[in-house]
């Protein structure tokens, strides 16, 4: 029952949400750079962080130095979906936000050196920019944070207690509210920086969780298909000589969507298939103790699929840029 109410709960306050989105016109202009030709909605994503506040509310404040930085980074990221935030004021909203998630982690508490904490700060700010990047398509934000967050709660109940699993729960139900309304040919709403981040943000804490629970790392493999695409595209663009802090539409699934005109539902589901197909069968092997094995191998057959599809469809991309060019 707790959880059908907590279901009804989100629905309810998406939909209240839309109404002061519209309001205020919260909303995503097309432009040059989008996968999309609609005006819509922006912003619907703040369901995962009220998600999050109520199982805060309900299950005894659990989790509060967690929460506060989530709070931070979700407040920054929503004011930054309604007018321009500069990118130095959101990265201090970053550290802090994980600043505080560290403390959540019990992080400052162990007397790591400090260069643990700021490779650990560095690749959580990776991490956290990378899914916010990925989010350009109706569909991929919400299927694929799915499909993570299943995974994770398999490994919570069946593998190795790490968290509470009520809290995955509660979570997955948010990612349902809002797939229902995006996950779809035209989308009722976009997640935003609101959504994208706080949920990097909040996955970033569950994998930071069971990792150090662990003292495995070999389970970033459950975002090794987001963790490829972006980190090779950032490559990519650093070898075209281009700012990869500016917009663009050369990642695999913009490709996909915008050049080989594939439907954003079908692309998003690819994601999500491949991210599921890797984490069953990271599941299947673990218990022959060869996790990084397995990391290992899975990055080097998606960043050879990587290699071979922008080989054969990226000049469909520059041909773009140019005939966009001359119309001008």
């Amino acid at each position: 029952m707790y959880f059908v109410l907590i279901f009804v709960l989100l629905f309810l306050a998406e939909l209240f949400y839309f109404r002061i989105a519209d309001k205020y016109n919260i909303i995503d202009k097309p432009n040059e750079r989008s996968s999309h030709t609609r005006v819509t909605l922006r912003g619907g994503g703040v369901i995962f962080f009220l998600g999050v506040l109520v199982y805060f509310l309900t299950v005894q404040f659990v989790y509060p130095w967690f929460v506060v930085g989530l709070t931070l980074i979700t407040v920054v990221s929503f004011i930054d979906d309604i007018r321009p935030v500069s990118q130095k004021v959101r990265l201090i909203f970053h550290f802090v936000g994980m600043g505080f998630m560290f403390c959540q982690w019990g992080m400052l508490d162990m007397q790591w050196s400090w260069w643990y904490v700021v490779i650990a700060l560095v690749c959580c700010t990776g991490i956290i920019n990378a899914y916010n990047f990925m989010d350009g398509i109706n569909g991929i934000t919400g299927g694929y944070s799915l499909v993570v967050l299943l995974a994770l709660a398999y490994i919570d109940e069946f593998m190795v207690r790490f968290t509470d699993i009520e809290f995955i729960y509660v979570l997955i139900l948010a990612v349902m509210v809002f797939n229902f309304f995006n996950f779809r040919k035209r989308a009722k709403c976009f997640a935003g920086d609101v959504g994208s981040v706080s949920m990097a943000f909040i996955l970033v804490f569950l994998m930071g969780q069971l990792i150090l629970t662990t003292q495995d790392l070999s389970y970033i493999v459950l975002l090794v298909v987001y963790g490829v695409d972006s980190v090779l595209t950032v490559i990519h663009r650093v070898m075209l000589h281009e700012n990869i802090s500016l917009p663009h539409r050369k990642h695999v699934y913009q490709l996909m969507a915008n050049e080989l005109k594939i439907p954003h539902v079908v692309v998003s589901l690819i994601y999500m298939c491949v991210q599921a197909l890797i984490a069953v069968g990271f599941v299947a092997v673990h218990s022959y103790n060869c996790g990084c094995w397995y990391l290992l191998t899975s990055i080097l057959l998606l960043s050879a699929f990587y290699v071979v599809f922008m080989k054969k469809y990226f000049h469909l991309h520059l041909n773009n840029l140019k005939t966009k060019y001359l119309c001008n």
